[in-house]
């Protein structure tokens, strides 16, 4: 009796009651999420490109008070964009039991290495930073993707290539793994809907510049355009070889070729290059949630400038966030599967995302951009052809 007096009295002298602060969450642990990703190395751009949109949705959540008075932490690690480290940064976050889920994952390989381990584990994976049509079956039930597939961006390069601009002629670049290997599945499916095949292939190994042998080859067919299906180096390595060599095909690449990082590794070289992307434009402040994004962002580095990996970070932390404010204040890994489960369709600061039965993927939009004279990116004009 008399232990119970003495708490009552330190309460009531030093803060507010202990049934207050239980029932305000404040005395509980924050809600951690890990994010595996390449933070060094030939595609470090993308990570801590996912990394900055994350962190500018979970500070701007913190700043608001947290999730039911929690606040929300980012864990990130630097997996150098291959597999088996990523496997075993997966399996250590696994052991420790302190997260709610993965999040901004990146790459195609990476997700291949890690997605048994998660899905054995019941850990929520959230807007991992790749296409692939493996993460977008219907028995996939541990992921949720914010981004269009990569079969949807190719069916975009080669209608526009092909259907609009008359070209016949097309070759492709692609990176010697899954990654790759998704996106020449893509182009040559959209080709024979069309009748047409590739007139060259050239791959080059992961996380290297070795591309000259792959352009020699391609340069050879004489190609109207080259897609690419590769990362930003790589890109601006063959784009710079092939124009000391005369080569200047249309260039057309994926929205994982990390589009700020392409445009500046390549300056006045980059004019006219091709990019799908898979999120509106980050300077449109038209779009209410573009617009949060942007205020966000300066928030936690006035420096920083919006691009489209870390816009496509940002939607994937707001997205975790309403599943969070979903799964509770006492939210879990099964718990937020469920509410992962449940989102359906919603508006996102004018951003409509729909998930459902089967459906995994909130976003299904692709967007052709080209790099203008300046740098800037813009989009690709709906009726002129001509650069």
């Amino acid at each position: 009796m008399r232990l119970v007096i003495v708490i009552a009295v330190l309460a009531s002298l030093f803060g507010p009651p202990i049934a207050a602060i239980a029932a305000s969450g404040t005395d509980r642990p924050a809600f951690r999420f890990a994010q595996i990703a390449a933070l060094e190395g030939p595609a470090a751009a993308l990570g801590q490109g996912m990394r900055l949109g994350l962190l500018a949705a979970f500070e701007e959540a913190n700043r608001a008070g947290g999730i039911h008075g929690r606040k929300v932490v980012l864990d990130s690690v630097d997996d150098g964009y291959e597999p088996a480290r990523s496997a075993a940064a997966v399996d250590r976050i696994l052991s420790e039991d302190r997260h709610l889920a993965l999040i901004g994952q990146v790459g195609t390989p990476t997700a291949k290495a890690t997605q048994p381990l998660s899905a054995k584990a019941g850990m929520p994976v959230i807007g991992p930073l790749t296409g692939a049509g493996f993460l977008r079956t219907p028995w996939i039930d541990n992921v949720t993707n914010i981004r269009a597939s990569y079969d949807a961006e190719t069916e975009a390069w080669i209608a526009y290539l092909v259907d609009r601009l008359g070209m016949d002629r097309i070759a492709i670049l692609y990176q010697d793994d899954g990654f790759g290997q998704a996106g020449l599945e893509g182009v040559r499916s959209a080709m024979k809907k069309r009748g047409l095949t590739l007139v060259a292939e050239g791959n080059y190994t992961r996380n290297t510049l070795a591309v000259k042998v792959a352009l020699l080859n391609i340069r050879k067919a004489r190609p109207d355009a080259v897609v690419m299906v590769a990362a930003y180096k790589p890109v601006a390595e063959f784009v710079r070889v092939g124009r000391k060599l005369d080569f200047r095909p249309t260039v057309v690449n994926i929205s994982f070729v990390g589009s700020r990082a392409l445009s500046e590794e390549l300056g006045p070289d980059g004019e006219g290059i091709i990019v799908s992307q898979v999120v509106p434009f980050p300077g449109d402040a038209a779009l209410p949630v573009v617009a949060e994004y942007q205020a966000a962002l300066k928030e936690i580095d006035a420096a920083a400038r919006p691009d489209f990996v870390s816009l496509e970070g940002y939607l994937a932390g707001r997205v975790a966030l309403r599943a969070l404010q979903k799964a509770g204040p006492f939210a879990d890994r099964s718990r937020m599967l469920a509410a992962l489960g449940q989102l359906g369709t919603f508006d996102l600061g004018g951003l409509q995302f729909a998930y459902g039965p089967g459906d995994n993927q909130g976003l299904d939009e692709v967007f052709l951009t080209r790099i203008g004279a300046d740098g800037a990116f813009e989009p690709l004009p709906a009726s002129d052809p001509k650069f």
